[in-house]
This record gives C-alpha cells, sequence and structure tokens, in this order.
C-alpha cells in the first residue's frame, strides 16, 4: 500500500490539489544558514525531491552557477523550469536513476517523502553522488507522524542508517526551525565514505 506514494502520480496530484503540507513557502531556515556558508560559488550542487525549492531559488539569487534539482513530479518542476530554469537545471526524474557527482547535497523533506523501505538505497545513492569532499547537508524530522507520508523518525535510527554508508559528521537539534517545526527537526552534516 505505501508503494503509491512513491509514483510521480501521487506526488502530480498532491500538487494538483495543493495538498503540500510540507511546502513552508520559503527557503527553510537551516539550509539559508548552511547555503550561505558555501564560498565557492560554482560548486555542484543537487537538490533531490526538491518540490516548489524556495531554496532553489535562494541559491541561483545568491549567484551560485552549478545548481540542479529534482523532482518525479510534473507541476513543480515546470514551475521551477519556468522561475530559475536558465539559472539552474532543473529534471524531471527519480532521484535514484539520476548519475553525476556533486560538491553539497541539500536534503529538505525528500527523505521523509520517501517509503522507509527505500531508506538504505537513499544512504546508498548519496554516497555514490557525492564527490570525493563531497557534503550531505539538510533536516530531518525527529518524531512520528500519525499519517504518511511524510514518515518521520529518529536521531539513533538515522544516525544507524547513515553510518552505513557515510560519515555522519553532524547530528543534533535544529535551533533555528521555523516556529511550527521548532522541536521536531534535526540539522545533519556527513560526508561520502570511501572504500
Amino acid at each position: 500500500m505505501l508503494m503509491e506514494f512513491l509514483s510521480s502520480e501521487y506526488w502530480e496530484l498532491r500538487y494538483q490539489k495543493e495538498q503540500t503540507g510540507w511546502d513552508i513557502g520559503a527557503p527553510s531556515t537551516p539550509l539559508v544558514e548552511f547555503i550561505n556558508g558555501i564560498q565557492n560559488k560554482e560548486a555542484a550542487i543537487l537538490i533531490p525531491g526538491c518540490g516548489n525549492s524556495y531554496e532553489a531559488e535562494y541559491i541561483v539569487e545568491q549567484g551560485f552557477t552549478n545548481l540542479t534539482v529534482i523532482d518525479i513530479a510534473t507541476s513543480p518542476v515546470e514551475r521551477l523550469q519556468q522561475k530559475i530554469g536558465n539559472k539552474a537545471t532543473v529534471l524531471l526524474q527519480d532521484f535514484f536513476d539520476h548519475k553525476d557527482s556533486y560538491d553539497f547535497i541539500l536534503e529538505q523533506t525528500f527523505f521523509c517523502a520517501l517509503n522507509p523501505s527505500l531508506r538504505p538505497a537513499y544512504v546508498q545513492k548519496m554516497n555514490e553522488l557525492l564527490s570525493n569532499q563531497g557534503i550531505l547537508a539538510g533536516v530531518l524530522f525527529n518524531k512520528q507522524f500519525e499519517t504518511n507520508p511524510p514518515f518521520g523518525g529518529s536521531r539513533a535510527a538515522y544516525q544507524e542508517l547513515f553510518s552505513t554508508h557515510l560519515h555522519l559528521l553532524k547530528m543534533e537539534d535544529c535551533y533555528n526551525s521555523i516556529p511550527p517545526r521548532a522541536g521536531t527537526e534535526l540539522f545533519f552534516i556527513a560526508t561520502k565514505k570511501h572504500p
């Protein structure tokens, strides 16, 4: 039954019906702070499961020149292509089919949209997509939800999961969440785990 949540049709219908409770209408404050710390404006950056991705708009506004965003739903991809398509690569694609190498990958409400059975594959794919010195950073929910998606989790479960293919440098309570999510988010930073 959960597999329906993975289909492009499911997510497209959510956008069509404007059932997008995860959409905060602005860039995530923890990610804005992280983006502001990236010095290299030519760094290759990926935002998977981008949705309306206000973070992507923020990134191009800051002068970054090598941004890629991916989603499996047509509506947000078309909107982003119109907004930033001349300043970024905007792809209608399944994240797990994507191939490239990135200096930074930003996580914002993509992980929690995936069927939990795909979480090991998510971590492995992130390791594949990171450049040798690449960084995966973002926000995870530190709570469970009564209805899914989103799918929640806990710090301990994430630490165990991520350590299989990544070096977890940080996973801590998010001090700068938006008010409705205060106390329910973790900010993390991870790097590629070399064989």
